[in-house]
């Protein structure tokens, strides 16, 4: 008899613990959960069963899998959800598919083009019989595939950025065929005539090709009709790809409401957050469960996603300092010899690379990954790329010399145990699509990409220890990724384990010779005793850290709810609702430790918002509030050239002139009047000047740096303060207002024909984020820090570890600036200083070259960190 019976099965399980219990009767899995698995289902079924989105953090190797598995099954069985289990790439769902099969939850694979898919699987899953695992792309997608999923589970949710804002990102590459110029001829308008000829020419300077510009949204929304009809006729020309093509159709009738940039490699419009309330396949869904080995703070989990507000389930205890594995970091850059020949890095990582067999190399971009191909990679050996391995990584697994170079992609690729052993992160992982690179390099706003940033040198680090007795070398290669990482505040939040083992790879690579590094790796390798016995440091180490969240994540955090409210408002084109969330904003943005770069952007755009509203309503009130907008979008986004980029026509009625005098000197000259009520004293003027004009002409350190305490003073810091005898501190610190800061290092007892090393470098780049924890405040987006040294030569590991704002300054350079600023103040005490005001000090400073403006380019003309070209 062919008939099928009823199973007879039981009432659904009261809880996900107790459906395992029945699970494990007859699967493949583990006989039992963990305790730390039980601890999340509970938290998950008792306090967010009906919450519309939470997000669970479980570290790599923590059986992730199986919990959300679980709350998927337990749906599915408990109320007959249909269910979709998403993950960022094919060959990750295979693995996950697998897994589920094996823990007994019935599922099925639906991946790849969808007129292949089995017609009964697919029904398994539509009819709630099976749990569906797929990838983003079927469900952020113009024709989603799975478009009735009543609980989206959604895995590696830190990695999914560029897979959920795929859909409205419209990019255009520059070549012959495409229709990068066409469209960059409607956007003439909407751009400083200068950018729009650098980006016509075919031979561009090699300083701007990296540059990525914004367009005006005043000039985008002018000439948004015009746009649409140059993008459908290259798509019907077959100028765009068939993605940017889809991503037209969900962009229809919203030009006006995206971002555009451009850059002279290629363009990208999309809007700032993804608008995914409007994508009825992800909002639909009564719950969406987010699943990642790092959430961090910030808020970076809702821009991905474009949600309100994600509820956390923390990360279990007993896991908040473990992790997973054991990485052996090293920085051949910053050891004695290569640090000094570094056209000898290249052969010695390929030598590395040949030691080991096989090895991943991860990349943030197209050119890094080309050059590293050409350089680093052994002769014979066999190149593989993401494609190669996408349904199945024995292609590269199964061979005995070969390298997996991914580009831009730091998760989804699972090598544990003897798949491979080494693991190459080579440069830093913030050159995604344009707008990352705009807000990263452009507009300077490195604190709202700080999550993702460490998410991906974590999540990449750890592409090899897949549990918790794995282990892999990684080798951290480029200035940019070798400053990044050696930060302490970086170091600190990340995971401990993180922490203990970068702080460990640096001790070990500075200062070490290349072959002592090869040594260090052979005994890591062969993880024996004489390892174990090392080992141990790390977890001392590792038990003694805290993660603490970085500077400005509690502030990006209270601000991301209306920042998505503000996408939502404009996606819907409620300009007047936008402008007022936009203020909402701003005020989360404003003072304490608020990134106020990104706050200049905020600023810029409810500027813009402002003057449509004015434009269109004739309501004057509006017209002086985008001028203020703007105003404070200057002046937080100094020291950037951004904003001056968008000297564009259609700028000319919002953009104030510009002021006759410049912010910072209007703060010092302030700063001036209020330290003058000491200084300016003849019983006091006198002595001070000429004890410090000493100091700074000698080499003893404390009168030194007394002396640049007082520099600062007649500079117009307020305050202007020493270390106060703590090694961590800043010899001197000058804090110009919310407009600039200044910190210095000084080595003034080093002897000329030394050397400086990467150890004064270091500690002079973490000096301002010294002052910024001490103040409670955040750091002004336009300050340095100046290492000043007589030594003639710099070590080049020093280069590797210095960051962009650390420059190097001599002795008599800093003498300079003391004898004009000595000058400018006699000038005045002969006119009664304090009756002056600051615009009357302006004219008198500005005759001696004594003003912030003069003074501080020269002292900034030798950065430490090298200046790389990037793509």
């Amino acid at each position: 008899m062919a008939f099928k019976r009823s199973s007879g099965t039981s009432s659904a399980p009261a809880d996900p613990e107790q459906l395992y219990r029945q699970l494990a009767l007859g699967n493949n899995g583990p006989e039992a959960l963990w305790l730390h698995q039980g601890d999340v289902l509970r938290s998950w079924h008792g306090d967010h069963l009906n919450d519309p989105d939470v997000a669970i953090e479980l570290p790599t190797g923590a059986g992730k899998t199986l919990v959300g598995g679980l709350i998927g099954e337990y749906q599915r069985r408990s109320a007959g959800e249909r269910v979709a289990y998403l993950c960022p790439t094919r060959q990750l769902a295979k693995q996950t598919a697998e897994k589920l099969t094996n823990y007994g939850i019935p599922n099925v694979l639906l991946t790849g083009k969808v007129k292949t898919w089995n017609a009964a699987e697919r029904s398994r899953y539509t009819s709630a019989n099976a749990i569906a695992v797929s990838v983003y792309s079927h469900v952020f997608n113009a024709n989603p595939a799975l478009d009735d999923a009543q609980l989206l589970l959604l895995d590696d949710a830190h990695a999914a950025e560029g897979y959920v804002a795929g859909p409205w990102s419209l990019e255009i590459s520059r070549d012959e065929q495409s229709a990068y110029q066409d469209v960059l001829s409607a956007l003439a308008d909407a751009l400083d005539p200068l950018v729009v000829a650098r980006l016509r020419t075919d031979t561009l300077d090699s300083q701007y090709r990296n540059s990525v510009y914004l367009a005006s949204p005043l000039g985008v929304a002018a000439q948004a009709g015009q746009l649409e009809e140059v993008l459908a006729a290259a798509a019907t020309a077959k100028k765009i790809s068939d993605e940017a093509v889809y991503a037209l159709r969900f962009l229809q009738g919203h030009i006006d409401q995206c971002m555009v940039y451009l850059s002279y490699r290629r363009l990208l419009i999309r809007p700032l957050i993804p608008p995914t309330l409007f994508h009825a396949p992800f909002n639909d869904p009564r719950r969406r469960v987010y699943m990642s080995a790092t959430l961090g703070a910030g808020g970076e989990l809702e821009r991905i996603f474009g949600r309100r507000a994600i509820k956390r389930i923390p990360i279990p205890k007993g896991w908040e300092k473990q992790g997973t594995g054991r990485r052996l970091f090293c920085f051949p850059q910053l050891t004695s010899d290569l640090s000094a020949e570094p056209a000898k890095v290249g052969p010695w990582v390929a030598d590395v690379v040949a030691r080991h067999g096989r090895a991943v190399v991860l990349t943030p971009d197209t050119r890094t990954a080309r050059t590293f191909t050409n350089t680093r990679i052994p002769d014979g050996y066999k190149v593989l790329k993401a494609e190669h391995v996408e349904d199945n990584l024995k292609v590269f697994t199964q061979e005995t010399a070969a390298a997996l170079v991914l580009n831009n992609r730091y998760d989804g690729i699972d090598l544990p145990d003897n798949d491979c052993r080494l693991v190459v992160l080579a440069g830093l992982p913030a050159r995604g699509d344009l707008q990352e690179r705009f807000l990263h390099g452009s507009l300077g706003a490195v604190e709202v990409l700080q999550e993702r940033i460490r998410a991906r040198i974590m999540q990449g680090a750890g592409r090899a220890t897949r549990n918790s007795r794995d282990f892999a070398a990684v080798l951290l290669l480029d200035d940019d990724l070798v400053s990044y990482v050696t930060r302490r505040d970086v170091q600190e939040a990340m995971h401990p384990e993180i922490h203990a083992e970068l702080d460990f790879g640096y001790t070990n690579s500075i200062g070490a010779t290349s072959a002592e590094m090869l040594d260090n790796l052979r005994v890591f390798i062969e993880h024996a005793q004489e390892w174990r016995e090392v080992d141990q440091d790390i977890v001392d180490a590792r038990e003694r850290y805290e993660r603490i969240d970085a500077p400005g994540s509690a502030e990006l955090q209270s601000s991301v709810r209306d920042e998505v409210a503000v996408w939502d408002a404009i996606w819907q084109g409620d300009w007047q609702r936008a402008l007022g969330l936009i203020r909402k904003v701003l005020d989360a943005l404003r003072g304490g430790r608020a990134p106020q770069r990104y706050a200049a952007l905020w600023n810029y755009l409810g500027s813009c918002i402002a003057q449509r509203l004015a434009d269109q309503t004739g309501d004057a009130p509006l017209h002086s509030a985008a001028t203020k907008l703007y105003e404070d979008a200057r002046n937080a986004g100094r020291g950037t050239t951004w904003l001056s980029h968008l000297a564009a026509p259609v700028e000319s009625t919002t953009a104030p002139a510009s002021p006759v005098v410049d912010p910072l000197d209007e703060q010092a000259m302030n700063g001036v009047l209020a330290n003058a009520t000491r200084l300016a004293r003849p019983a006091v003027f006198d002595p001070e000047i000429q004890r410090a004009r000493t100091a700074l002409a000698n080499k003893p350190r404390r009168p030194y740096e007394a002396a640049l305490v007082l520099l600062g003073q007649l500079a117009g810091a307020v305050p202007s303060e020493g270390d106060g005898n703590n090694d961590s501190a800043p010899d001197a610190t000058w804090v110009f207002g919310n407009t600039a800061w200044v910190a210095w290092e000084a080595k003034s007892e080093a002897e000329p024909d030394g050397e400086l090393g990467a150890v004064y470098v270091r500690q002079a780049g973490s000096h301002l984020r010294f002052a910024a924890d001490k103040r409670g405040e955040a750091v002004p987006g336009d300050s340095p820090a100046f290492l000043v040294t007589p030594q003639d030569r710099i070590h080049p590991s020093a280069h590797a570890v210095a960051e962009s704002h650390v420059y190097l300054v001599r002795p008599p350079e800093v003498l300079e600036v003391f004898d004009r600023l000595v000058r400018a103040w006699r000038t005045a005490r002969t006119r009664d200083l304090t009756s002056l005001s600051a615009r009357d000090l302006v004219g008198i400073f500005q005759t001696e070259g004594a003003l912030p403006s003069q003074w501080l380019p020269h002292l900034r003309s030798q950065p430490i960190q090298k200046q790389e070209d990037v793509v």
